[in-house]
């Protein structure tokens, strides 16, 4: 039996083949969906694990789907799109939707996608151990508990608001965070603007502080003009 059942939103028939084929030879399930209202309806219906959404669909804005179904769904979205417009990725994110993923796309850089959705997603609903466990990631470790940071067992040392933007990454690792959100998490919902300046300062301090070379990071990506992804924790592999 397939473990987990995905369902996609997309119109272009080349492009739900060729997502379609990928999934289930790969063991999962798959539902399929040319337009919005239809997609919904089988959000609603069928509770897919996952959901791939294209955001150009022919009687709707994949964004508003995102905003509809967040009100009664945490089910992953991960929004599978040809626009390279930040603002609209930004947006897609903001809404609710868990990841991203530009056409053309890789096979392998999809599944890992879904997996890290899936894996995210099943933690926060097994009331694991999420955010007391501490992340592992080629000799990073992240212990939420203490509070303290080490690279190949050295200490770290990071100021009160490096190591919550930290943290807060590594909680999300492998997924991207927005500056909005991050700036939220940080400064609370009334966050200044001015903000983003200081969010892009602590940042590049928290990579000189645990990059062996902040130029060529091998820990935290920058999503241009859309926000941060650290890598992807062992212990969700």
């Amino acid at each position: 039996m397939s473990k987990y059942t995905v369902l996609i939103i997309e119109d272009e028939q080349h492009i739900l083949d060729l997502i379609n084929g990928i999934l289930i030879s790969h063991d999962y399930k798959t539902i399929q969906a040319k337009t919005g209202k239809q997609g919904i309806s089988l959000i609603s219906s069928m509770c897919p694990d996952l959901i791939l959404l294209d955001l150009g669909l022919p009687d709707m804005d994949g964004l508003s789907i995102i905003s509809e179904v967040r009100k009664w769904t945490s089910n992953p979205i991960i929004v599978v799109t040809a626009r390279t417009n930040e603002e609209e990725k930004v947006n897609a994110l903001d809404l609710g939707a868990d990841d991203y993923i530009t056409k053309p796309f890789g096979t392998q850089e999809l599944l890992a996608r879904i997996r890290t959705s899936l894996r995210h997603s099943n933690r926060l609903n097994t009331d694991s151990q999420l955010y007391s466990r501490p992340y592992r990631c080629d000799g990073l470790v992240i212990d939420f508990k203490r509070r303290s940071v080490t690279i190949n067992d050295k200490d770290v040392h990071l100021t009160p608001i490096e190591y919550k933007i930290l943290a807060y990454l590594a909680q999300n690792s492998g997924r991207v965070v927005t500056h909005a959100s991050l700036m939220t998490h940080i400064w609370g919902p009334f966050s200044e603007t001015d903000n983003n300046k200081i969010l892009r300062v602590n940042m590049v301090n928290i990579r000189r502080k645990i990059e062996q070379n902040p130029a060529d990071p091998k820990y935290i990506f920058t999503e241009v003009g859309v926000g941060y992804r650290i890598k992807e924790d062992v212990n969700m592999e």
